[in-house]
């Protein structure tokens, strides 16, 4: 018998910069992909009848990440993707906001296929990341599909 398990693993990479440009917190996170966003895998792979993922948003949420998650527990914004990139059996979404844009104590993140409400692919909390009127916010979260 051959027994064969795939697994989405997600990982995040945060960077905060102040107004000159310069890393004032960069962190990298593991994250969940949630059952919605297996579910909507699993739907991609069927026929492209579900809309893309195309949306990253940022909240002010505590409660853990879990399984069973479709929205964050405090969304602040939600902004389009900058750039999509698949490379093999992992895709790359980059999305940032500008200064003035999304300014709070952030401490979770997650990925959407629309501007509002849509289904959540994964979601991740963090210690609090203070980004101030002043700051830019970049995050590149990365889906790797992998055999187990």
């Amino acid at each position: 018998m051959i027994n064969s398990n795939i697994k989405a693993i997600g990982k995040l990479n945060v960077v905060l910069r102040d107004s000159d440009g310069a890393i004032k917190e960069e962190r990298n996170i593991n994250n969940l992909v949630v059952s919605t966003g297996l579910n909507y895998i699993a739907s991609r792979m069927k026929d492209s009848s579900d809309t893309a993922m195309g949306y990253m948003a940022v909240g002010t949420g505590s409660t853990a990440a879990a399984s069973g998650d479709t929205a964050l527990g405090t969304e602040v914004d939600r902004n389009a993707v900058d750039s999509i990139t698949v490379t093999n059996n992992t895709i790359s979404y980059v999305a940032s906001w500008a200064a003035g844009d999304g300014t709070a104590a952030l401490t979770e993140a997650g990925i959407f296929n629309a501007a509002s409400s849509g289904t959540m692919l994964a979601r991740v909390v963090f210690a609090t990341v203070n980004k101030g009127a002043n700051d830019t916010l970049t995050i590149t979260w990365t889906i790797t599909l992998s055999a187990s």
